[in-house]
């Protein structure tokens, strides 16, 4: 991702809201499954998420310091 251009405080908001609309949804699923595999593809599937939303939010952070 090293390759993405920089993206605008809005555009940085809109993304973490989508990736957060996301987790939630990941999280109802993971409630309603059972089954090992499916709950270890939708923790992974959470982790990456939550990987993703760290990675934005620290992105926007840095747009404040400038």
């Amino acid at each position: 991702m090293a390759n993405e251009r920089t993206l605008s405080r809005p555009e940085l908001d809109d993304r973490i809201a989508s990736v957060r609309d996301n987790l939630r949804q990941l999280t109802e699923q993971a409630a309603a499954l059972s089954g090992a595999a499916d709950e270890a593809r939708l923790a992974d599937r959470i982790a990456a998420q939550e990987d993703e939303l760290d990675r934005l939010t620290r992105q926007r952070d840095a747009l404040g310091k400038k």
